[in-house]
């Protein structure tokens, strides 16, 4: 089955050209370290989620780009062609020349109505090219204008247009100094609108993705390119394709209904993020030998501990006793800054998986106590190395471990909220004060659902 991917603004486009590119070359590459057979059927699961094979030579991938301004989406398309080994349909893109001005509510209420007829045109012309759709994965930033208002626009049309579909929104959380005044009143009306319509918001934090680019990559001047390719890594890590069960002959066949069903039980509790070990510059791969054991055991900490990566991982944290007196729905009997999780997907990739023990991550005392873990834990498989590293190892996870900058982007908004700071930029398009209130409103509900895991 195949996911078409809507890249929504600047930041959408950008991550979408490295997400293709990463997914491309390793599925190409002759590095998978396993027999032609099997190097053979996970290129062909890999084109047919992502690509399709048209009368051009090489692969074209299943996008629609969208954005208010042309520049990015043009240099998108041209490094794509460039590369010789895939390129975007010429006619799967969409742009205006003005921007959208860093203002939500003019993604929202006017490009978006505006142009809702053009996009969805492409959107469904690139559905109808699959023989099976799978569902929509779409890519944007929280901070600005387009990606985050008119991404929050498409989504909707998206769940109408298509109701049986699934849609997994790829969210880009801006830095906590911020690049623009107004990102925590867009980032609060992008998530809360996105709930409403998404099956799974998968987060990435621009904070911690350059934390990695700086001290595991060892990159000196992080640029944005820098940035986006960590992150198109981490989300190739766990796209790719795998066996989803032990003794799969076949690879998934329906990826996004396979995340879903693993990692979202429940519709209060949608917000996933992904975490990938090793990570680091391609020169130092030849040095390093990784086993099974140790990549586990990282993994299993930087879980419990909210580590975002394996260095400076606190190893103090420790789950909670099970049958403390106190029952479980108080927090007040868990060690102070533990994970509580809702669900748990490890996505296990490369040499010698069969000697993998995975018994940690089945541990009761990690998850939340009306799910049963042998529900809430599941692992992904393939002996099919990813991107040049013989062992990588990937975590999706549903727990608590976006509590914190959650709150602090409310609690700034509301802030700015009170003392009505640019809410006339906003009510100028037709955003009033009563829609950032049941923004608010549906984010606390989120928070406190999250809280009293």
């Amino acid at each position: 089955m195949s996911i078409v991917t809507v890249q929504l603004g600047q930041c959408g486009n950008q991550i979408g050209q490295e997400v293709f590119s990463a997914i491309c070359s390793d599925a190409r590459g002759t590095h998978g370290l396993c027999s032609r057979k099997e190097n053979e059927s996970y290129s062909d699961a890999c084109k047919e989620r992502f690509f399709c094979e048209e009368e051009s030579e090489v692969p074209v991938a299943r996008a629609v780009l969208v954005d208010m301004e042309p520049k990015v989406i043009s240099q998108t398309l041209s490094v794509a062609a460039r590369s010789g080994s895939w390129k975007y349909d010429d006619r799967s893109h969409f742009c205006q020349k003005q921007g959208s001005g860093n203002n939500w509510a003019n993604g929202y209420s006017v490009h978006g109505p505006r142009h809702k007829e053009a996009i969805m045109n492409l959107v469904q012309k690139e559905a109808e090219k699959c023989d099976r759709l799978s569902g929509f994965f779409t890519i944007m930033s929280m901070a600005g204008g387009t990606g985050s208002g008119l991404g929050a626009f498409v989504t909707q049309c998206l769940r109408d247009a298509f109701p049986t579909s699934f849609i997994l929104n790829h969210v880009i959380w801006p830095y906590g100094t911020g690049e623009v005044i107004v990102q925590n009143y867009n980032s609060v009306l992008t998530l809360s609108h996105l709930y409403q319509s998404s099956d799974a918001l998968l987060v990435h934090e621009n904070d911690v993705i350059h934390k990695i680019c700086a001290q595991l990559m060892n990159i000196k001047q992080i640029s944005f390119r820098d940035v986006n390719q960590v992150i198109a890594h981490q989300l190739g890590s766990v796209l790719q394709p795998a066996y989803t069960a032990e003794g799969c002959s076949r690879y998934s066949r329906n990826p996004l209904g396979d995340l879903m069903e693993t990692l979202v039980p429940h519709p209060e509790f949608k917000m996933l993020g992904l975490r990938n070990i090793p990570q680091m510059p391609e020169n130092s791969l030849a040095y390093s030998t990784f086993s099974w054991p140790g990549l586990i055991k990282h993994l299993r900490q930087m879980l419990i501990a909210n580590a975002k990566m394996e260095e400076g991982i606190d190893w103090q944290v420790r789950p909670p006793r099970l049958g403390s007196s106190v029952p479980s729905g108080h927090s007040t009997d868990k060690p102070l800054h533990f994970n509580t999780s809702i669900a748990n997907l490890v996505v296990l990739r490369g040499k010698d998986l069969h000697s993998v023990d995975l018994g940690s991550f089945r541990d009761p005392s990690l998850y939340t106590s009306w799910l049963n873990p042998q529900d809430a834990f599941n692992a992904w498989k393939t002996s099919r190395a990813f991107n040049k590293y013989e062992k990588s190892a990937s975590l999706v996870s549903n727990s608590q471990f976006l509590l914190k900058p959650l709150d602090n982007v409310v609690g700034k908004a509301w802030n700015m909220f009170a003392s009505k700071a640019y809410i006339h930029q906003y009510t100028k398009f037709g955003i009033e004060e009563e829609d950032f209130l049941d923004s608010f409103t549906a984010l606390e509900q989120v928070i406190s659902s999250y809280t009293s895991l």
